[in-house]
């Protein structure tokens, strides 16, 4: 990757919108800013679609391939002529997904009876070959809840419809988001979860290629084991792969969903990278992570057939948690950039691979990670006394005032080819504005910009940026 800084910034944390960041207007904005700021990279979290059942979370979605329609922009959809007027939305502090999705539902709604008109609809409907199933699932579990508690019975074809076409109106807004961010000389970098959910078009689907019975219930589900995050590990629930099954079909669903991501965005995190080399099993029932087992998995063959298919494989590895040396040299067999974390570095070891001075070239540096604290909260509240002391020993940052300023000059000066931060920490904000704690319910997902950071800030950024080559 070349040398740059970006921003880790996602889409429903923008401000703006129907009470939840979307696709219009904002989202330029912050691109336009980030060009000024010389950023190189925008992060985001996965773009799939989320359902309040799991607290919306991004990694839980019902679809590896649908686009979340919460997303969409009512300022874009009148634009295009889909709709006349775009409904008054109060400002909304916090992400409120149930009445974003409420409004541009109905919306959606009125515009599909203009859109079937559409022949750029009618050519996405018939060239996307995962909208179907998308569409029948997201229908039968309106009704009737998720699978596999669906009765034998059709859904109304207007309600199949309805999801088809908030898909082509996403997919429309998104690729023009991305050609405009693109044409600042921006990279876009996206996350795709390494599970999809149990309760997902996917799993519905392709029932044989997980540890699943004919009915839907797992025999295993995914997590880790006890970590830095959690004492009890993270039991996440999804069904673990039935590799034998992928293998004998040549791994084709997998490398559709690569080759997906791939052209999503301009360079793809792989979450959870150790479970390409060996993943977390827990029997299905287990209340925790800890009565699991390592089982290998063959990251090998499925990247080697990935890069063979698909050409240059323009992956980030997420290295973190438990790492063997079957995961480092997985890692650097295809040259993929590894992450190292700041928060993670404070321990009093100097050997710990996330300071600074241990950092290598191929790796992206991030302050903190979605799953982190921001750096004051973890300054604040987390730190231990020894680990403050150290961390404003090493950074230069005396007075233990502007934190995250330290953070992020630690993170521009590393050899680190490219450097993340999360705008949370260019912003200087406490733990309030933290986007998710593992192993928590409650809260999650729902911080957002209250408005665009004033010009001061992005020229502090630029600064930075500069002095350090990036």
């Amino acid at each position: 990757m070349l040398r740059g800084a970006g921003v880790l910034l996602h889409i429903t944390s923008l401000p703006g919108g129907c009470y939840v960041g979307d696709l219009g207007p904002e989202a330029y904005k912050f691109a336009e800013f980030l060009a000024e700021a010389e950023q190189t990279y925008w992060q985001t979290l996965p773009i799939n679609h989320s359902v309040p059942e799991y607290e919306n979370s991004p990694y839980s979605a019902v679809s590896s391939f649908a686009g979340d329609p919460k997303l969409i922009s009512l300022d874009l959809m009148k634009r295009e002529g889909l709709i006349d007027q775009v409904p008054d939305c109060p400002p909304a502090e916090r992400v409120d997904y149930a009445a974003a999705w409420e409004v541009k539902k109905k919306a959606l709604e009125k515009a599909l009876r203009r859109g079937k008109k559409l022949s750029d609809y009618k050519n996405f409907a018939e060239s996307t070959p995962w909208l179907e199933d998308y569409a029948y699932y997201m229908a039968m579990r309106d009704l009737y809840g998720p699978w596999p508690k669906w009765p034998r019975k059709e859904p109304p074809g207007e309600l199949v419809e309805l999801y088809k076409f908030a898909q082509f109106v996403f997919w429309r807004q998104w690729r023009e988001l991305k050609q405009y961010v693109n044409s600042l000389g921006i990279f876009l970098i996206g996350d795709l979860p390494i599970y999809p959910s149990l309760d997902s078009a996917d799993v519905w689907r392709h029932r044989r290629y997980f540890k699943i019975t004919e009915d839907g219930v797992p025999l295993y589900v995914a997590g880790v084991p006890p970590d830095y995050f959690s004492p009890t590990g993270q039991l996440w629930g999804n069904p673990v792969y039935n590799w034998d099954a992928l293998r004998a079909d040549g791994y084709r669903w997998w490398l559709d969903r690569l080759r997906h991501a791939l052209s999503v965005f301009d360079y793809v995190r792989l979450d959870h990278f150790r479970g390409y080399a060996a993943y977390w099993e827990v029997p299905a029932g287990e209340k925790t992570a800890v009565r699991g087992r390592w089982v290998p998995a063959p990251g090998a063959e499925l990247l080697e057939k990935a890069r063979s298919e698909l050409g240059e494989l323009r992956l980030i590895a997420e290295d973190l948690g438990y790492i063997t040396p079957d995961v480092v040299e997985l890692r650097d067999r295809f040259g993929l950039p590894g992450m190292r974390v700041l928060q993670f570095a404070w321990d009093g070891n100097p050997a710990n691979e996330h300071k600074p001075h241990n950092h290598v070239k191929n790796s992206v540096v991030y302050t903190g990670t979605h799953d982190n604290n921001t750096a004051v909260g973890w300054y604040l509240e987390e730190a231990t006394p020894r680990a403050r002391r150290e961390f404003r020993e090493y950074a230069k940052c005396a007075s233990g005032e502007g934190v995250n300023w330290c953070f992020i000059r630690l993170a521009h000066m590393s050899v680190a080819d490219v450097a993340v931060v999360p705008m949370q920490d260019v912003l200087g904000l406490g733990s309030e504005a933290r986007m998710n704690k593992p192993g928590t319910v409650g809260g999650n997902w729902r911080w957002r910009l209250a408005k665009m950071p004033d010009a001061a800030v992005w020229r502090r950024l630029r600064k930075l940026t500069r002095i350090y080559g990036r």
